[in-house]
């Protein structure tokens, strides 16, 4: 077998697996994508989930709020006393039982008010998509996006020719779609942890000192809920564009499309500031922290 025979085995081979790897990447996609990007109350319709939060104040996350609120009593009764020895300044007893009673209401209805929230986020997402879903006539979302990608750029090829442009660009494209799952999947999983802390970011209002992990609380759970409003403004745009097979330019606008996906933590982050759900990103975080 002389050098040119072996060289286009190695190519055949390199196609072939290439092939079935992004054909496996974009088949088990169509649905996930989805469902992991847009995120609604059914997250937290979870038996499981349920039993952690609490059906009562007697069970759960919330059994261990309610005595931290009981806790917040006993701490501003000993700090009340002994202001009268410091003469240091302190909030009105009045105005703080006022607030516990109102913030200990409203934490144990926590479920209630973060399932109206996350509603609400997801109705203004699924808004934006209705708007391109009427002007376009067309299903705006990931599988529909992965449907236009494999038949504009694969070209209903059996395989891949990865060391052409075209093999190149579905690769990456595969690949940035793979990506995305990571950092969709670590940001329903940050989704669900912001949900179990409702209680005690809404119980810590209660006092002045700790009304901060509010704010921050809250900050955190909107920047990566309004993720999901820029992924809707990107897929309208990216649908908005008339793509051709033959058209170079449309084929990287496909790349920059997804790559402004998968960076659509980090425009959130700089803007909102909140944790980044970027997979590589958190990856060199860890490795820089133990250096």
């Amino acid at each position: 077998m002389d050098s040119t025979n072996i060289s286009n085995t190695i190519i055949e081979t390199i196609n072939k697996i290439i092939t079935q790897l992004t054909s496996s990447i974009d088949n088990k996609l169509y649905s996930i994508l989805d469902n992991l990007a847009f995120v609604n109350s059914d997250i937290l319709k979870d038996n499981n989930l349920e039993k952690i939060f609490g059906n009562s104040s007697s069970n759960g996350i919330l059994l261990i709020a309610n005595a931290l609120l009981l806790g917040l009593i006993l701490y501003f009764a000993i700090k009340y006393l002994l202001s009268h020895l410091t003469y240091s300044q302190i909030e009105n007893p009045s105005q703080f039982i006022f607030k516990l009673i109102i913030f200990g209401i409203c934490m144990n209805f926590s479920y209630f008010l973060v399932n109206l929230f996350l509603d609400l986020i997801c109705n203004i997402s699924f808004a934006i998509l209705n708007i391109g879903e009427n002007i376009f006539n067309k299903n705006i979302s990931f599988s529909e996006l992965i449907n236009t990608i494999n038949s504009n750029i694969s070209i209903e090829k059996s395989t891949i020719d990865f060391f052409s442009l075209d093999g190149i660009i579905k690769s990456i494209i595969s690949f940035s779609l793979l990506d995305l799952v990571f950092s969709y999947s670590f940001r329903y999983i940050m989704i669900k942890v912001f949900v179990l802390l409702a209680p005690f970011a809404i119980l810590s209002l209660s006092l002045n000192n700790t009304s901060w992990f509010f704010k921050s609380w809250l900050k955190n759970l909107f920047s990566l809920l309004f993720i999901q409003i820029i992924i809707s403004i990107i897929l309208l745009i990216l649908f908005s564009v008339n793509y051709s097979s033959s058209n170079l330019i449309s084929k990287f606008i496909y790349v920059g499309g997804l790559y402004a996906l998968i960076k659509s933590n980090s425009f959130v982050r700089e803007f909102l500031g909140s944790i980044s759900t970027n997979i590589s990103q958190n990856v060199n975080n860890l490795i820089n922290f133990k250096k």
